[in-house]
C-alpha cells in the first residue's frame, strides 16, 4: 500500500510518519511506500519501505500529482494554514485551505482507484460558543474564516466521496496539545503553551481567562483516531463523512490543576494572565463540548485524562523540544 501524507513536515505528520514506519503496515496491510509532502521538503525518517520527502504548493496540481502517484490507497490531508494566520491572510487561508484541498481532489480522483482520504478539519468549523455542546448533527456555522475554510473542505471531499472518486473520513479535530516545539501562529496556541513553557522552565501568559472551556485531544490520541480513519468500514457513515471525535472538555483552570499535579507548584505558578482580546475573539466562539457518541460508536478511541496527557508530553517530547529550544 502506497500512502502520502500531505503536511507531512508538520508535528502531526511526523508523528504520524514515525508510526507508519514503526508499524510498516496499516490495516494488516504491509505499507510499499511513504510520500511526505510539505511547502518544504520534509526531513527524512528511518522506515522500512521506501521513502519520498517532496516540498510543493499544495494547491499546484502539478505538484500534487507527484505527491499523490498511481498506487496510492490513502492519503492523510494534514496541510493547512491555521487559524489567526487564516483570519489575518485571508487570500494565503483560501489558497492553502480551499485550493489546496480542490487539488487533492482532483489529484485523487485523477487515480481511478478511490483512495481513502483523511482529512484534519476542525472544531473551529462550529460556533454555539462556551456553553454549547454540540450534537453530532450539529449545524456548521463557524465565527472565523478558517473554521469557514475547513467546513468548505468537508463538504468538497463529501461530495467527491458520494461521486465515488475518492472515499473520505472528515475528522473535526480538537484543539491538539501538547504542541512541541515553539508557540506557532494557532489563536489555540496558548492551549498548549500554559503546559510547554512551565515544563521547560519559563513563564507566560494565557490570552483568555481561568474559566474559558476549550475542547482538546492529545497528539497520541490523534494519531491512533488517524490510523483508524484510514482502515475503518466508511459504509456506515453513508453520506455524512464528518466526525466529531471523542475529545475532552477542560477549562484552562483544570488544565493548570493537572500540570500542578504532575510538575508540581512551582510550573504551576509560570503561567500568569494577561487578556488578548484578539486571540479571545477568536477562540470564544468555537464550542466547549462535544457529544462525539457517534464517533465512539464507530470505534474511536477515548482521550487520556488530564494528567495522562501532561505526562505523554514530557515522555515524548520534552527533551526534543529542549533541544529544539536550546534549553
Amino acid at each position: 500500500m502506497q500512502i502520502t501524507i500531505l503536511g507531512g513536515g508538520g508535528f502531526l505528520g511526523r508523528k504520524l510518519a514515525a508510526r507508519l514506519a514503526k508499524d510498516g503496515t496499516l490495516g494488516g496491510r504491509p505499507i510499499t511506500g511513504l510520500t511526505l509532502f510539505d511547502l518544504a521538503a520534509p526531513k527524512p525518517l528511518p522506515a522500512p519501505f521506501p521513502l519520498r520527502c517532496l516540498g510543493g504548493d499544495v494547491a499546484d496540481p502539478a505538484a500534487l500529482a507527484a505527491a499523490i502517484p498511481p498506487g496510492t490507497g490513502v492519503v492523510f490531508h494534514l496541510a493547512a494554514v491555521v487559524s489567526a494566520a487564516a483570519e489575518a491572510d485571508y487570500d494565503l487561508g483560501m489558497k492553502v485551505n480551499i485550493h489546496g484541498t480542490l487539488a487533492v481532489l482532483q489529484a485523487c480522483r485523477a487515480l481511478g482507484t478511490k483512495p481513502r482520504v483523511v482529512f484534519t478539519s476542525s472544531v473551529a468549523s462550529f460556533g454555539g460558543g462556551q456553553e454549547a455542546v454540540v450534537p453530532d448533527d450539529g449545524r456548521q456555522v463557524p465565527t472565523n474564516s478558517y473554521g469557514a475554510q475547513k467546513a468548505i473542505g468537508e463538504l468538497l471531499l463529501q461530495d467527491a466521496s458520494r461521486k465515488g472518486f475518492l472515499d473520505a473520513v472528515n475528522i473535526r479535530l480538537p484543539t491538539v496539545m501538547v504542541r512541541p516545539g515553539r508557540p506557532n501562529k494557532a489563536a489555540s496556541s496558548f492551549v498548549s503553551a500554559i503546559i510547554r513553557e512551565p515544563l521547560l522552565g519559563l513563564s507566560t501568559d494565557c490570552p483568555v481567562p481561568p474559566e474559558f472551556a476549550v475542547w482538546i485531544c492529545s497528539p497520541r490520541s490523534t494519531v491512533e483516531w488517524f490510523l483508524h480513519a484510514a482502515t475503518m468500514d466508511t459504509a456506515p457513515l453513508g453520506l455524512d463523512r464528518g466526525i466529531n471525535p471523542p475529545g475532552r472538555s477542560a477549562t484552562v483552570a483544570k488544565l493548570l490543576e493537572a500540570l500542578e499535579a504532575v510538575a508540581g507548584r512551582t510550573a504551576r505558578d509560570k503561567v500568569g494572565f494577561a487578556f488578548d482580546k484578539e486571540v479571545f475573539d477568536i477562540v470564544v466562539g468555537w464550542p466547549g463540548s462535544f457529544e462525539a457518541k457517534r464517533a465512539r460508536r464507530l470505534g474511536f478511541p477515548e482521550q487520556e485524562p488530564l494528567a495522562d496527557l501532561v505526562r505523554a508530553f514530557i515522555e515524548d517530547d520534552l527533551e526534543a523540544t529542549k533541544a529544539d529550544r536550546g534549553l
